[in-house]
């Protein structure tokens, strides 16, 4: 069963959600538009989505991205096989030789000389940059992979000469370690379910479930930057091909249109822009144009379901039998690109309950339909997506900058809590009240107010920080505090219990990522090996509590030494749990921070370097 970033999910619907609230809300929260639906509009042959959101505004000069569409005509309900590029280089081969050797930085975010010739030589091999012949359902490109791989500040997968001096370190083992369980989850994968979305290791086989409206291999896509991170090159090859091969779009279900986007179109964007390979910037881009209608709204909030049957573009609101909701709330929208700036506008004047966010806002009316603020399930995004809109446009987005810091400071003044014990932790708030709990999706933010520290006034640098520091340490605890070792769905700060989940129906771990990724992000701003120390701890529990003989599951009560496992390999332990905690093992300039931003699915998505004037919400 697929599951996503939603607190309870108990399944009472065919896409294993329950929510108690009493609204529809569209899950496409801020990451359709900010960071994948973002990056789309810096592919070459995206003039049909710039149409649809962008006023003219003059090309600027060594733009390369921005080119005509051509024509692409798809047979009637059928796509067209795509017109592969040059190979791109494999995973592996960023061309170590041509990097000048570089010392470990202490700083945070130092920048370092510009991508070697030698590499941008091996990358032009995938560039795209040759002209191809057009075919049917093709999408020429002009993109000039070369030139976009120089303007990175690092080298895709670090400067690598350090890793061959020491390979029996303790760390050079650690990161073995976990490559191995990503060579583990994704040939059990390919062995029992290979095309399915995701894999059933108890059972050997694969589901499909109807999140993705009918398109298969949610594994195969979320996985492509993974295999490719960790040098996995024949598994890389074997997903690459599953893409050229087997991804078809000609599919008639309904689809979460945030679930598409953040691992669908994520996953295909990412792997093009570390690549090169032409087929992912086709898929992208035509599954972004399915995509599309959704926006063809009174309000410009979109629609949260994309229905795929008989037309391409037609789109469906949520089936009330679906969700047990009526249909006319929606989480709220915010994003990085031009095509919201109204929202935004509406989002920055709208009252808000002492300068909070609450979850629902009506598409209709424009007011807040219920006072829930959470900075877990249902509302985590937004915030994530303001600081990484603001990092993604070349620091000129002043606006995603300035709401992402008037929105903490309001967290911290009325959501942020120290409980007796010592622990800081985030609390929700429902109309006036706090619920002392902490669900483990919130647990990104210790990553995310580490990674907006940088950018603060300078005066309270050291205080977020420190606040991103204690924020992880708790989310550890919760992990600390249990019988494995892994952490609850949600856990409480009340009757003298702290850290822990007081329900049964809180006590379940699906393979969650969010700790992990707040280790990493410290981990980068501080070197502190307490970090990696605590990131080797969860490896072990996985390896002891989740590992199967046929790939990893979730288990259904941490507290219980004797696991009992709910039979789901989740798309997002490859995408974004294995990835994190490879990347916390590796150096700082493996996917640097300065070039790379991770969407919510950690798809690594590029810093638009190359056009930071014209990128701003200004």
């Amino acid at each position: 069963m697929l599951v996503r970033k939603v607190p309870g999910f108990v399944p009472a619907s065919p896409w294993g959600l329950r929510l108690p609230q009493k609204f529809v809300f569209l899950l496409f929260l801020s990451g359709l538009v900010t960071l994948c639906f973002g990056a789309l509009f810096l592919l070459p042959n995206s003039s049909r989505l710039k149409r649809l959101f962008l006023a003219p505004r003059t090309q600027q000069p060594g733009l390369e991205a921005v080119a005509q569409v051509a024509s692409h005509p798809r047979a009637h309900g059928q796509e067209s096989p795509p017109n592969p590029a040059p190979a791109a280089p494999a995973p592996g081969e960023d061309d170590p030789g041509s990097q000048a050797s570089s010392r470990r930085r202490k700083g945070w975010l130092r920048r370092t000389h510009p991508t070697g010739p030698r590499e941008e030589a091996t990358a032009a091999r995938g560039s795209g940059a040759t002209a191809l012949r057009p075919q049917e359902g093709s999408v020429p490109s002009s993109f000039d992979f070369k030139a976009f791989r120089s303007r990175l500040r690092h080298p895709v997968l670090g400067t690598r000469a350090d890793r061959s001096k020491e390979p029996q370190s303790l760390v050079h083992t650690q990161r073995e370690k976990i490559k191995e369980m990503m060579r583990f989850a994704w040939q059990s994968y390919k062995r029992y379910a290979m095309g399915k979305n995701e894999l059933r290791p108890l059972t050997r086989d694969g589901y499909e479930g109807n999140m993705f409206g009918g398109l298969s291999g949610a594994t195969v896509i979320d996985s492509l930057d993974t295999l490719y991170l960790m040098e996995l090159k024949e598994e890389f090859q074997e997903a690459k091909a599953w893409v050229e091969e087997s991804f078809h779009l000609n599919v008639s279900g309904e689809a979460s249109l945030f679930e598409v986007n953040i691992r669908y179109i994520g996953g295909l964007l990412s792997a093009f822009y570390l690549t090169g390979e032409e087929v992912f910037r086709i898929k992208a881009i035509k599954l972004g144009e399915k995509l599309l209608p959704a926006f063809d709204t009174p309000t410009g909030i979109p629609k949260g379901v994309v229905n795929f049957k008989s037309s391409p573009f037609l789109v469906g609101m949520f089936s009330p039998l679906d969700w047990n909701q009526p249909p006319r709330s929606s989480i709220r929208l915010v994003s990085i690109s031009w095509q919201v700036r109204n929202i935004r506008k509406v989002l920055r004047e709208i009252d808000k309950p002492f300068g909070l966010y609450p979850n629902f806002l009506s598409p209709v009316s424009g007011n807040w339909m219920q006072h829930h603020v959470s900075v877990g399930g249902l509302g985590d995004s937004f915030y994530e997506y303001l600081i990484k809109s603001w990092l993604m446009s070349a620091k000129t987005d002043m606006e995603a900058k300035e709401m992402y810091y008037e929105a903490l400071e309001a967290i911290e003044t009325h959501l942020v809590n120290v409980s007796p014990g010592g622990l800081t932790y985030i609390a929700e708030w429902r109309g006036g009240i706090l619920d002392h709990k902490m669900g483990h999706l919130a647990c990104f933010s210790g990553g995310m107010i580490a990674l907006g520290a940088e950018d603060a006034k300078e005066e309270k640098r050291a205080h977020y920080r420190e606040l991103a520091a204690q924020i992880t340490k708790t989310c550890h605890e919760s992990y600390a505090r249990s019988d494995t070792k892994l952490g609850p769905e949600a856990f409480w700060f009340n009757s003298g219990r702290e850290a822990v989940a007081t329900q049964t129906s809180e006590s379940y771990y699906i393979l969650r990522p969010e700790v992990v990724e707040s280790y990493m992000y410290l981990w980068r701003q501080t070197h502190s090996p307490i970090y990696r120390e605590w990131g080797w701890e969860v490896v072990m529990a996985l390896e002891k509590y989740c590992r199967t003989e046929a790939g990893f599951s979730g288990i259904q009560d941490v507290y219980s030494k004797v696991p009992n496992h709910d039979n789901k390999q989740q798309t997002f332990f490859l995408a974004e749990t294995l990835k994190y905690l490879y990347l916390l093992f590796s150096e700082d300039d493996m996917l640097s921070l300065e070039d790379w931003v991770f969407n919510t699915e950690a798809h690594p998505l590029p810093v638009n370097h190359s056009d930071s004037s014209g990128w701003g919400g200004g």
